[in-house]
């Protein structure tokens, strides 16, 4: 080990390389004339030769500083830094021969068959040595058997990068044993020295190569391929790592650490959402836009997406101080957006919300301030009402009265057959704001999805932190299931949503398949490397009040039709008219100053026939005959 405990001194690679340049003159000769007797011409000029190579190639080398590289670390630079050398010292050789042919003597002084061949052996040497140097030095500071095992999956561009970023920062401890490719042209190929499998050999790879991760370096793979990959490696307890895209490289160039562990929000994502930008823009662009709740998971990802339009202005309003300032912070230095104004104000003042709306005339008003925690609106139904339904009513007057051209309502699967008071709530917003377009020229739009993963609150960020902890994983019931999509997805739908709506239509976000809850769990605590029943524990807890099994998208009564994007569906829901509904909610709020639960309740029941509250101390009001 001694020889790679120190740093090589700098004088002795300078000697090296000066001994590699001579070695390579010689055996040039003796190359140039297969190794038979070198004439008498070409000997009496060797005392002429060697001395003007070994000097122009040291100076050369003393210019370029190549005896300055660490050998156990040289790298591609280093190698392309030699051949640029050599290669510039062979130029000066050829140009002092034509010098010398024309000018002197009439002779070449060293001939070109010898330059080349020269220049061909001292590069090869000279790198190839640095590089058999550096793999004994990595083999024996950190012997093969003792590197962590790994197998790339894309042997496209993405997967050779990856595999040189491996070798460039972290080559000391990993070693790829394959690549895993669905290309069929590409199997049985190799790709710097490692083999490209099909994908039929990836559980044989798992099963019998002692794989400690799986890197998944595709880009837009689809994703049910990786939802079938990440099983795969499940079953073996392979770790399985996620390239990141190309747009957050830092400078184009891939960083070790930038390759991550997959994340479970990634095996819920779908494919790549098709958006009709053109028509989105049209809509926005130029005009002054109001994202209310604008510091929500929701609101805040509607004002990154409408940042891409171009829109005159973008006004977020919420009553969140550090969030909001967070936002600003977020859209001066990432995104560069000076067109933007943030107004801390709650949506239930109507004094406030109307001298914002008359002092910025907002042209469409995306509204996503609500309060949605299901348990907590059931034990405070006033807020709810006052929030969800009162803020609602606010600002669908506002922008009636101020002549704002689209309203976009975010509303929520929970509003179909309501059986919580928040559920309930949205949907007699829903209500409201569908029936208002009649009365006006503001054209109401309502997008009604189901969970969505990241947001404040998601039933993945208690997962997370209670595996962080330990556990246990708590989950309400064995057999719950809940629809999920990305809050980018989301938002992107809802401005394509809000961008085809004429007014007055509920659209309906394809949300893929319910996910089992208990399922998402488990799988979220073999992706943290844990053994279920043995590391962490799951801990049934029971339903929630207003909580139920399954959710939602269209109520017992209602159909879809579908849309020019597959992803989007226009619910047929039954209409009816403004003034119904505004007196009904005009009453509802009257009993918001007794403050008595059970009478709101009774009357958000009458409003909504269909609402049958679920484990919950108002199932009573259910009952026939309840007074």
């Amino acid at each position: 080990m001694f020889p790679f405990t120190k740093t090589t001194p700098r004088p002795v690679i300078f000697l090296m390389d000066l001994f590699i340049c001579l070695f390579s003159l010689g055996l040039a000769y003796l190359l140039r004339f297969n190794f038979a007797a070198i004439p008498k011409s070409e000997i009496d000029t060797f005392s002429t030769v060697f001395p003007f190579v070994l000097t122009v190639r040291g100076l050369s080398y003393l210019a370029a500083q190549t005896y300055k590289g660490i050998i156990r670390y040289t790298s591609s630079q280093d190698a392309q830094r030699i051949f640029l050398v050599n290669a510039s010292g062979s130029v000066l050789f050829a140009l002092s021969n034509l010098v010398t042919y024309h000018f002197i003597t009439s002779t070449y002084i060293i001939p070109y068959s010898i330059l080349v061949l020269e220049f061909m052996t001292s590069t090869f040497l000279m790198i190839s040595l640095r590089l058999a140097y550096k793999s004994i030095y990595q083999e024996f500071t950190n012997p093969s058997r003792l590197k962590t095992s790994v197998v790339i999956f894309g042997a496209g561009e993405a997967g050779l990068i990856t595999k040189r970023t491996l070798d460039r920062d972290a080559g000391m401890k990993y070693k790829v044993l394959a690549f895993i490719d669905d290309d069929e042209k590409k199997k049985g190929m190799t790709i710097e020295g490692v083999s490209v499998f099909g994908p039929d050999r990836l559980e044989e790879l798992l099963k019998d190569g002692d794989v400690a991760h799986l890197i998944i370096s595709v880009q837009n793979i689809d994703a049910r391929r990786k939802e079938l990959i990440v099983e795969t490696c499940l079953k073996y307890k392979t770790k399985i790592l996620n390239v990141p895209p190309v747009s957050s490289w830092i400078n184009g160039e891939l960083s070790f650490k930038q390759i991550k562990k997959i994340q479970i929000e990634s095996l819920l994502e779908r494919n790549v959402i098709q958006l009709d930008t053109d028509n989105i823009k049209k809509q926005v662009e130029s005009k002054v836009v109001m994202v209310t709740g604008a510091a929500g998971s929701i609101g805040s990802e509607i004002v990154r997406q409408l940042s891409r339009f171009n829109p005159k202005k973008i006004i977020l309003v919420d009553t969140a101080e550090s969030p909001l300032y967070n936002m600003e912070l977020e859209l001066e230095n990432i995104f560069h957006l000076r067109s933007f104004e943030i107004i801390i104000a709650d949506i239930r003042n109507k004094e406030r919300m109307e001298t914002i709306f008359q002092k910025f005339h907002p042209q469409i008003v995306y509204h996503s301030a609500a309060y949605k925690h299901v348990p907590m609106m059931e034990h405070h139904p006033s807020e709810a009402i006052s929030t969800n339904i009162l803020g609602t009513k606010i600002i669908a007057d506002l922008s009636m009265k101020s002549g704002v051209e689209k309203f976009v309502m975010i509303s929520t699967d929970k509003a179909v057959n309501p059986s919580s008071v928040m559920g309930a709530s949205k949907r007699i917003a829903e209500m409201y704001v569908q029936s208002a377009g009649k009365e006006s020229k503001t054209h109401f739009i309502t997008t009604r999805f189901g969970n969505v993963l990241g947001s404040n609150g998601s039933v993945i960020q208690i997962f997370r932190r209670q595996i962080e902890k330990g556990g246990p994983v708590t989950i309400t019931h064995p057999d719950i299931n809940r629809f999920f999509m990305t809050i980018p997805e989301a938002c992107q739908l809802v401005l394509e949503a809000g961008a085809m709506g004429n007014g007055g239509e509920i659209f309906l976000f394809d949300m893929g398949k319910s996910v089992k809850i208990a399922d998402l769990a488990k799988k979220m605590i073999l992706l943290a490397g844990l053994t279920l029943g043995k590391d962490i524990q799951i801990v049934y807890t029971g339903l929630r009040p207003g909580e139920k099994l399954f959710e939602e998208l269209l109520a017992t009564k209602e159909n879809s039709i579908p849309t020019h994007n597959p992803q989007i569906m226009a619910g047929k829901v039954r209409e009816y008219p403004h003034q119904e509904i505004a007196n009904a909610v005009d009453a509802l709020l009257l009993l918001l100053a007794q403050q008595e639960d059970t009478s709101i309740l009774r009357k958000m029941k009458e409003i909504v026939p269909e609402f049958k509250s679920e484990n919950s101390i108002y199932e009573e009001l259910d009952k026939p005959n309840t007074n």
